[in-house]
Protein backbone atom coordinates (compact mmCIF):
# COMPACT_ATOMS: atom_id res chain seq x y z
CA UNK A 1 0.00 0.00 0.00
CA UNK A 2 2.84 2.12 1.04
CA UNK A 3 4.32 1.75 -2.55
CA UNK A 4 1.10 2.34 -4.28
CA UNK A 5 0.93 5.48 -2.17
CA UNK A 6 4.12 6.85 -3.64
CA UNK A 7 3.98 5.96 -7.00
CA UNK A 8 0.19 8.23 -7.01
CA UNK A 9 2.08 11.28 -5.62
CA UNK A 10 5.28 10.70 -8.03
CA UNK A 11 2.75 10.77 -10.89
CA UNK A 12 0.83 13.67 -9.44
CA UNK A 13 4.04 15.72 -8.85
CA UNK A 14 5.43 14.58 -12.63
CA UNK A 15 1.94 15.84 -13.69
CA UNK A 16 1.95 19.07 -11.98
CA UNK A 17 5.66 19.63 -13.12
CA UNK A 18 4.65 18.56 -17.09
CA UNK A 19 2.26 20.96 -16.70
CA UNK A 20 4.13 24.04 -15.85
CA UNK A 21 6.38 22.97 -18.56
CA UNK A 22 3.81 22.70 -21.32
CA UNK A 23 2.88 26.87 -20.77
CA UNK A 24 3.44 29.00 -23.21
CA UNK A 25 6.00 31.41 -22.15
CA UNK A 26 5.83 34.03 -25.18
CA UNK A 27 5.24 37.38 -24.12
CA UNK A 28 4.63 40.78 -26.58
CA UNK A 29 6.89 43.88 -25.04
CA UNK A 30 5.76 46.99 -25.82
CA UNK A 31 7.76 49.98 -25.54
CA UNK A 32 4.90 52.77 -25.84
CA UNK A 33 7.82 54.89 -23.82
CA UNK A 34 9.32 58.22 -25.73
CA UNK A 35 12.53 56.21 -25.55
CA UNK A 36 14.10 53.37 -27.27
CA UNK A 37 14.52 50.18 -25.28
CA UNK A 38 18.46 49.37 -26.06
CA UNK A 39 18.92 46.36 -23.35
CA UNK A 40 15.69 43.79 -21.96
CA UNK A 41 16.56 41.35 -19.26
CA UNK A 42 14.20 38.85 -17.72
CA UNK A 43 15.21 36.59 -14.77
CA UNK A 44 13.94 33.78 -12.78
CA UNK A 45 12.30 35.65 -9.15
CA UNK A 46 14.75 35.21 -6.50
CA UNK A 47 18.16 35.01 -8.70
CA UNK A 48 20.63 37.10 -7.71
CA UNK A 49 21.90 38.11 -11.31
CA UNK A 50 20.19 39.44 -14.55
CA UNK A 51 20.95 36.67 -17.46
CA UNK A 52 22.21 37.94 -20.85
CA UNK A 53 20.57 41.35 -22.68
CA UNK A 54 17.45 39.29 -24.56
CA UNK A 55 18.02 41.92 -27.54
CA UNK A 56 21.07 41.57 -28.18
CA UNK A 57 22.50 43.94 -30.63
CA UNK A 58 18.48 44.71 -31.69
CA UNK A 59 16.51 47.73 -29.99
CA UNK A 60 13.65 47.80 -29.38
CA UNK A 61 12.07 51.23 -30.78
CA UNK A 62 9.40 53.89 -28.95
CA UNK A 63 6.16 52.68 -30.18
CA UNK A 64 7.25 49.34 -31.28
CA UNK A 65 6.76 46.13 -29.83
CA UNK A 66 8.40 42.46 -30.12
CA UNK A 67 7.25 39.03 -28.78
CA UNK A 68 10.04 36.66 -26.67
CA UNK A 69 10.25 33.62 -25.87
CA UNK A 70 10.93 33.95 -21.44
CA UNK A 71 11.10 30.21 -21.25
CA UNK A 72 14.68 29.01 -19.70
CA UNK A 73 13.29 25.50 -19.36
CA UNK A 74 13.43 26.01 -15.73
CA UNK A 75 9.89 25.85 -15.77
CA UNK A 76 9.42 28.82 -13.25
CA UNK A 77 6.91 30.88 -14.21
CA UNK A 78 7.43 34.26 -12.15
CA UNK A 79 10.25 36.51 -13.76
CA UNK A 80 11.83 39.62 -13.03
CA UNK A 81 11.89 42.28 -16.46
CA UNK A 82 14.30 45.01 -16.86
CA UNK A 83 14.60 47.32 -19.43
CA UNK A 84 17.69 49.60 -20.29
CA UNK A 85 16.25 53.01 -22.17
CA UNK A 86 18.74 55.26 -24.43
CA UNK A 87 18.79 57.66 -21.98
CA UNK A 88 19.93 55.69 -19.39
CA UNK A 89 16.85 55.22 -17.35
CA UNK A 90 16.30 51.71 -15.38
CA UNK A 91 12.98 50.22 -15.12
CA UNK A 92 12.67 47.19 -13.18
CA UNK A 93 9.40 45.09 -12.89
CA UNK A 94 9.49 42.25 -10.66
CA UNK A 95 7.10 38.93 -9.89
CA UNK A 96 5.83 39.00 -13.80
CA UNK A 97 3.86 35.45 -14.40
CA UNK A 98 5.09 34.71 -18.07
CA UNK A 99 3.05 31.53 -17.67
CA UNK A 100 -0.32 33.95 -17.75
CA UNK A 101 1.05 37.36 -19.25
CA UNK A 102 0.76 37.91 -22.83
CA UNK A 103 1.39 41.57 -22.82
CA UNK A 104 4.11 43.61 -20.81
CA UNK A 105 4.20 47.30 -21.64
CA UNK A 106 6.27 49.87 -20.83
CA UNK A 107 5.45 53.95 -20.63
CA UNK A 108 6.49 57.08 -19.39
Amino acid sequence: MKLASALLALALVAGVTADAQAYDRRVRIVNESSYDIYEFYASNTGTNSWEEDILGRNILPAGHSVVINIDDGSGYCRYDFLAVFEDGDEVVSGGNNVCELAVFTFTD
